[in-house]
């Protein structure tokens, strides 16, 4: 049975005074409960208990918790050796690097136990402006997206061109919203004014300012939390989340696409989490592709590999719900099952494998053994596609780096991939041809270069890359933190080029040139960067 998705829209909120109402009557035997679920082992967040017990749903909501067959309804639910657990929270997401649509997004990863992500929309806000923080903001499905107003757009003004800009006073008013709960993470280099003047708008909000630590220590680090910063995403070692947390900060532990730092974390052999600091530990996936989600999952691989890794099973639920739920103040919505929260749980048949049976949201039945039970629904405005904009004239020419006619080799700065999304520089003597600096297929150092998409400008940054292994041809992609400019890197400018024209012709995504004939390309479409 397939579920009709315009009923999840906006769908989110505290019960109303009516809904109360109800709540109430349910929960005192005067009026029946819309559905029961029986003999379930509800999984206690706030104590650690597992409890057997009937979950009593009254609309959107939990009305109750009772023990077994204490009051009757007419629809009900066997959940006899199950265990009723909150569904999970992302509490850092870009929606943008699943290179999926909202509704896509929801069709895979609601049905592994995630409902509700917290996501930063700093790359449709750098392609569409506003409209597109609205786009990634919201879908018909049953996911629940709250978001994480980013910090600036794009991320250094004057240094770096995106599609849109943002004053303070823009993300002020978006910071208001009751879907906004927090400040998307801050830079940790700007020290400006307009940095605090945003950061004081978020905190006089009642909003959190989201962390992104870059691995900073000691002043860098004191200086950047003094800012108002509550949490961390980048701690990758135990140490560096006890420095977080003895900041008075949480930390999200991340996994993604890139990195993974949960074992380094959560199964350290040396040092061991206690009960209250494994209280300010919560998951992110970050950035994380479709591929890795559908392989490896979601936040449900957060609780596994945390399970895995010594963790109490109780313990690791309660990361994966309440944690994120009390940090980001949206506890009174979700986080657990007791009563006037949204009804978001799985039923679990284990609490090792964590593979939902099944997934309710708002109080319905949304995705049975690994499958949803609704299509997406969402419309895809006009204005969303085709945002590929090159200049007409854009070539070779524009990708030379000009050294002096008489010099045979020129020192270069190289950038080196390192630990994920960090980079590495290096220096290196690079032979020239005809006064311009050459690519070294020998030694691995290919050219790079970033390229205006959103003005068809000539803005084109050109520079030097090692590690990648390419022997010929090129990759190019416009999925790319965080202003979604094209990125392309090649063994010759011609075949750059060509990847970067490919990108133009299919509305973005990514495309593979060798010989310089177009091997391969993925569109997406939506935005240059979705599909």
């Amino acid at each position: 049975m397939k579920l009709a998705g315009a009923m999840f829209m906006y769908n989110f909120t505290a019960p109303t005074c009516d809904e109360l109402v109800q709540l109430r009557e349910v929960a005192a035997g005067i009026r029946d409960a819309d559905l029961i679920i029986r003999n379930s082992q509800v999984l206690c967040v706030h104590s650690g208990e597992i409890l057997e017990r009937d979950i009593l749903i009254s609309g959107r909501h939990i009305a109750a918790l009772t023990p077994p067959r204490y009051f009757f309804a007419k629809n009900t639910i066997d959940a006899k050796g199950h265990y009723a657990v909150p569904n999970f929270i992302d509490a850092h997401f870009h929606i943008e690097y699943s290179l999926l649509t909202p509704g896509e997004l929801a069709r895979l990863i609601v049905p592994k136990g995630t409902t509700t992500i917290l996501a930063d929309p700093n790359c449709m806000a750098n392609v569409s402006g506003k409209d597109g923080v609205d786009f990634i903001s919201a879908t018909n499905a049953p996911l629940c997206i709250l978001r994480q107003i980013s910090s600036s757009v794009p991320r250094f003004p004057g240094l770096e061109l995106g599609g849109y800009s943002f004053t303070p006073e823009d993300i002020g008013i978006l910071l208001q919203s009751n879907s906004s709960v927090s400040l998307g993470e801050a830079v940790p280099y700007d020290f400006s004014l307009t940095s605090a003047l945003v950061c004081a708008q978020a905190l006089n909000a009642g909003k959190r300012i989201n962390g992104h630590t870059a691995r900073l220590q000691e002043e860098a680090l004191w200086s950047y939390w003094a800012g108002g910063i509550c949490d961390d995403h980048n701690a990758a070692t135990f140490s560096e989340a006890l420095n977080i947390i003895r900041l008075g900060g949480s930390v999200a532990i991340q996994s993604g696409s890139m990195t993974n730092y949960l074992k380094d974390i959560l199964a350290d052999p040396n040092h061991k989490m206690s009960e209250l600091m494994l209280t300010q530990i919560f998951f992110c996936a970050d950035d994380k592709t479709v591929v890795d989600l559908n392989k490896e999952g979601h936040i449900d691989h957060h609780v596994r590999t945390a399970i895995s890794s010594g963790i109490d099973p109780t313990i690791a639920v309660r990361m994966a719900t309440l944690n994120a739920a009390v940090h980001f103040r949206i506890d009174h919505l979700l986080g657990s099952i007791t009563p006037s929260k949204l009804a978001n749980f799985m039923l679990l048949p284990d609490l090792e494998h964590i593979k939902p049976t099944s997934v309710y949201v708002c109080g319905q039945i949304v995705a049975e053994n690994g499958e949803p039970l609704f299509a997406n629904v969402d419309a895809i405005q006009s204005k969303f596609k085709r945002t590929i904009k090159l200049n007409k004239d854009f070539g070779v020419i524009d990708l030379a780096i000009v050294a002096p006619k008489e010099k045979s080799t020129v020192p270069v700065r190289v950038i080196e991939p390192s630990e994920g999304y960090y980079k590495k520089i290096s220096i290196e003597n690079m032979k020239t041809a005809d006064g311009i600096v050459q690519q070294d297929i020998e030694r691995d150092i290919l050219k790079i270069a970033v390229v205006d998409r959103h003005h068809a400008s000539r803005n084109i940054g050109v520079g030097f890359i090692k590690g990648f292994g390419l022997q010929n041809g090129a990759i190019a992609s416009c999925n790319n933190c965080e202003n979604q400019n094209i990125v392309v890197i090649g063994t010759d400018d011609q075949q750059m080029v060509t990847a970067v024209r490919h990108l133009e012709e299919i509305g973005g995504g990514y495309c593979v040139v060798s010989e310089n004939n177009i091997v391969d390309s993925l569109p997406l479409p939506v935005g240059g960067i979705m599909s």
